[in-house]
């Protein structure tokens, strides 16, 4: 049995790539490493034997994991011993309840391994792997997740390079937090009915401490958001950003699955009659859905009968248990009956007991094990080709010019490719799969005959070797058995092992980067103050037009044709517009016609066609306009207008404010990310729906201008609550301050404490809104008294609170208040230099965790408080990130040539590259060789970070191919 000790490093010479982490590059912890303990029957040992320690130096158990000296006493080697017949294998628990998992019996395959290695390095996220490191369980380690678990190592930014497998990304940091008592009569973790302990494994899984996974089970469970835990419960998660905690927040749900999974299937095998105890405690100890698939896989009916239930059912099973039980009592001739099929001869006979043995062996989760560790080992290789349904077809379509023919040539990279399966790249991975999924190509895991040839060794003489004395024939049809299970029933399976295991990587790293670029995307800095013309381009229907005021309503709107014979007339048309409008900014969708129309406003500007204005221009990307253009929430919003109008000003509005326009579109279709149609969908849609979340909370909303659309996305609200939420504006008039959420039907004491932190009330935009602008507007009394006898909330006020501006959380307003008044300052002096320079006097002189103790809040909590009382009004965080650029002349690829250094926008961010707009009307691609941690900032040099959608570069032109209009560029810097 697997077991985890505290070890020292004892294979140094013959350390090989084995030594590294498979799925994070980095080098396995020399401190802890798995044995194999040899079966001792009964607790007795035999002569020349030593007791596998059960405890450490400090007397106490070893399942604890108890930090221990490197320096451990050599243990003498072990014999093998007699092998009996296979039982049903228990999955013990790592409870201290169980202490047969240290003292019991152990498997006879651990036997041979002690004899031929002393130490055997086993890949700890194998699928069979049954025990995992334990972080934060060391009795001298504080309450930090800094203390990584075993087998991740922190990523250093000298270790960084593209062509390593992909590393793990480390969730957390030094900060320190306190832990939250988990409630022991919690219905969630008491229907779980496992023996496993859910935060110890969720910490296992995740590489959190245990004390951060307990405090965000026990938040989720308290229904808090993601945004709402990331930005006000800081100190409880460990300062963990908003990925980190939907990552444990999704092994959680999975966890669940499994523990629903394991009790549907005992329910199974106990309407079947065949569930023991032992069985259902080897249920509840899986931990995966494969663990529960190995365990269920004897009794699982299939929709035929295998050739082992063939064979059992003519009886020939007692012979295949006696053949490994008594052989020396079998007489295999007797079970020959010579009318009856399948047991006419010795042949038949033979075959049926073979088939048998190889269908224990193949269920038999000790040799899984086994084989498992072996191609750990070993060099397994997946490679693809052109499949021959693909050549026969391309034969056939060549004759026949009208049907349309495979496109082979769109994987040419894969029809003879070979790659170890560690170190495959994730978008080769997927390419594959797609090419699988079109019958272009064919795949196969290779894994080498001597895995083979070691396991059916290790099968006839120590795992499955027969108790007694076997003639040669015997022993020959336990050979056959051995070597028709590994062919027949365990390759096949180790192959979809393999092909699940990094297609679930690339699938994983595939929706990270979507995530990724599509949180750049929609956090890039608004333009605010000005007028802009919108241009969706294109020929023969010529280019819409879109004037926008710097509010983003709707000035104009127009269809001009800019590349036919009436061009100069046009202009002018478009001179009277501008001049009208005084629009000085020119935003051009990249579609059809985009170069031609760039070229005819350059021109224009050259020219200074339109006189006093100083017109610049920009190139946005227009994926999803159109679409969204004739969806019901533009219809809505744009009633009375055109389709290809509303798609210009789609355009326009993602330049003025990119985060509210681009929440109306369906994040797949706004161009971003790669393989997004072969993921899964599921977890891509719960992946973007948390990340447009997060972006709408932190930057916040005015809840008295935004849209319905723009308002369900606030963490704490959904569709119903949003239009709620609107109904009551529209009856009311606008939001005076933020307690008036309360009033609104369908929000809750819960709701209201999610979202209220991210709701934003302006006085202008309410005296805006307001009819005199009355600053006193009242609040109806039927409403007020309603809500007050309902929810007993008291009265609600109808004035305005200055903190209502700001990322404060109403929670935290009498510290803030207390704050004020103990720095000597008021609400009248926000976002003031002299509240500024006062708080930074006071912060020096007592440090923020003693201000924070006097005012009996976190040093977290008093952080946030300082941050929204001293910036200015109106701040946006997006202010701190890229802005589209504009610009006034036009370069071409014509005009690019190798070594020429240029600077450009990144347009979206690929597993194998990054693709840069450097103004030539055609993307350049870096690929991910040239994107090394010397030519990225310090907070880029992170694998996760490296280049996103709005980053601004400096690159220089390593190659273009005017045919294929391809340009392939090298990185130089990052621009700020």
């Amino acid at each position: 049995m697997l077991r985890r000790t505290r070890t020292a490093k004892v294979y140094n010479e013959t350390s090989t790539d084995d030594d590294f982490d498979d799925t994070t590059g980095n080098q396995k912890d020399d401190s802890e490493e798995l044995e194999w303990f040899p079966d001792l029957n009964d607790g007795k040992m035999k002569k020349g034997r030593q007791k596998a320690p059960d405890k450490t130096a400090d007397g106490k158990p070893l399942s604890k994991r108890v930090a221990k000296p490197k320096e451990t006493k050599p243990k003498a080697e072990r014999k093998p011993r007699t092998v009996r017949a296979p039982k049903v294998k228990t999955v013990k628990s790592n409870k201290e309840q169980q202490p047969e998992d240290t003292n019991g019996p152990k498997p006879a395959s651990q036997q041979l391994m002690m004899v031929k290695e002393e130490r055997l390095s086993i890949n700890l996220n194998s699928e069979f792997s049954n025990t995992a490191a334990v972080p934060g369980d060391m009795p001298d380690e504080g309450p930090s997740s800094s203390q990584h678990p075993f087998g991740v190592k922190k990523e250093e930014p000298e270790d960084f390079t593209f062509e390593e497998p992909p590393q793990k990304k480390q969730r957390t940091d030094a900060q320190q937090g306190r832990p939250i008592k988990l409630k022991v009569g919690n219905s969630r973790l008491e229907d779980l009915q496992m023996n496993w302990d859910l935060i110890q494994i969720l910490a296992e899984k995740t590489g959190a401490g245990q004390w951060v996974c307990g405090n965000i089970v026990q938040l989720l469970q308290e229904e808090n958001t993601v945004p709402f835990m990331v930005r006000y419960r800081k100190e409880l998660i460990n300062h963990m950003d908003a990925d980190a905690v939907r990552d444990v927040q999704l092994v959680l749900e999975e966890l669940r699955s499994v523990a629903k999974k394991s009790r549907s299937v005992a329910q199974t095998l106990k309407k079947e009659g065949v569930l023991t105890s032992q069985l259902e405690n080897a249920l509840q100890n899986c931990t995966t859905a494969d663990e529960i698939d190995h365990v269920y896989a004897p009794y699982k009916k299939g929709s035929k009968l295998s050739k082992a239930r063939r064979a059992k059912e003519l009886g020939l099973e007692p012979a295949a248990l006696a053949l490994l039980q008594a052989p020396q009592t079998l007489d295999i001739h007797s079970c020959i009956q010579p009318n009856k099929k399948g047991l006419s001869n010795l042949v038949e006979v033979a075959t049926g007991v073979q088939e048998i043995l190889a269908d224990m062996i193949s269920k038999d989760k000790e040799s899984l094990t086994y084989v498992q560790s072996l191609c750990d080992r070993a060099s397994v290789t997946i490679h693809s080709a052109v499949s021959k349904t693909a050549l026969k077809e391309q034969q056939e379509q060549q004759s026949n010019q009208k049907s349309k023919p495979k496109d082979i040539a769109k994987f040419s990279l894969y029809t003879d490719f070979t790659c170890n399966v560690q170190q495959i790249q994730h978008h080769q991975t997927l390419a594959i799969n797609r090419g699988e999924n079109l019958k272009i190509l064919t795949v196969k895991v290779n894994i080498p005959d001597w895995v083979k040839n070691d396991f059916c060794r290790w099968c006839v003489n120590v795992r499955w070797k027969p108790q007694g004395f076997a003639r040669p024939e015997l022993m020959e049809i336990l050979k056959n058995a051995a070597e028709d299970s590994y062919k027949r029933l365990i390759l096949p399976f180790l192959s979809r092992g393999y092909r699940t295991k990094i297609t679930a990587s690339a699938e994983k790293e595939s929706i990270a980067m979507f995530v990724r670029n599509l949180r750049q995307r929609l956090l890039m800095c608004p333009v605010r103050g000005k007028v802009i013309m919108a241009v969706d381009p294109g020929f023969h229907h010529g280019c819409k037009l879109a004037v926008l005021s710097p509010t983003s309503h709707i000035l104009h709107t127009d269809v001009v044709y800019l590349h036919g014979s009436a061009r100069r007339r046009e202009a002018e048309k478009l001179r009277h517009l501008m001049l009208k409008h005084s629009c000085q900014t020119v935003v051009i969708g990249n579609g059809k016609a985009c170069r031609e129309t760039e070229a005819f406003f350059t021109e224009l500007i050259k020219q200074r066609f339109f006189h006093q204005l100083d017109v610049s221009y920009c190139i946005t990307d227009e994926a999803g306009a159109s679409i969204y253009s004739v969806s019901p929430e533009a219809v809505k919003e744009m009633p009375d207008l055109d389709p290809n109008l509303r798609s210009a000003v789609s355009i326009g509005r993602r330049v003025q404010d990119p985060l509210a326009e681009l929440i109306k579109i369906d994040p797949k279709h706004i161009g971003i990310g790669t393989y997004q149609h072969d993921v899964s969908q599921s977890l891509l849609r719960a992946a973007l729906d948390g990340v447009v979340q997060e972006c709408v909370s932190f930057v916040g909303v005015d809840i008295n201008i935004c849209s319905e659309t723009l308002m369900r996305h606030v963490a704490g609200l959904n569709a119903g609550r949003a239009r709620s939420i609107m109904e009551w504006r529209e009856k009311n008039g606008p939001f005076l301050n933020r307690e008036q959420l309360k009033l609104v039907k369908g929000l809750g004491p819960k709701s209201f404490q999610q979202c209220a932190g991210f709701i934003r009330v302006h006085p202008e935009t309410v005296l805006s809104y307001s009819t005199g602008g009355n600053k006193e507007l009242d609040v109806p009394q039927n409403q007020t008294a309603g809500k007050r006898k309902v929810k007993a909330s008291g009265t609600i006020s109808n004035q305005f609170n200055p903190l209502d501006q700001t990322c404060i959380h109403p929670e935290s307003y009498s510290i803030a208040l207390r704050f004020l008044s103990q720095i000597e300052s008021s609400l009248d002096m926000m976002g003031s230099d002299s509240l500024g320079h006062n708080v930074k006097n006071s912060v020096k002189s007592s440090g923020l965790d003693g201000l924070a103790k006097s005012l009996n809040t976190t040093p977290e909590t008093l952080q946030l408080i300082v941050d929204g009382l001293t910036q200015p009004p109106g701040f946006d965080i997006r202010q701190d990130f890229e802005q589209a650029d504009f610009k006034k002349e036009i370069v071409s690829m014509d005009d690019l040539y190798e070594g020429m250094v240029l600077t450009g926008r990144v347009t979206n961010a690929a597993l194998f590259g990054a693709f840069v707009d450097i103004g030539v009307g055609r993307s350049g691609l870096i690929p991910k060789r040239f994107i090394t941690t010397d030519k990225l900032p310090n907070d880029k040099k992170r694998r996760s970070l490296a280049l996103g959608p709005g980053e601004r570069v400096e690159v220089m032109v390593k190659h273009v191919d005017l045919q294929r209009n391809r340009i392939s560029l090298d990185l130089i810097r990052v621009l700020r």
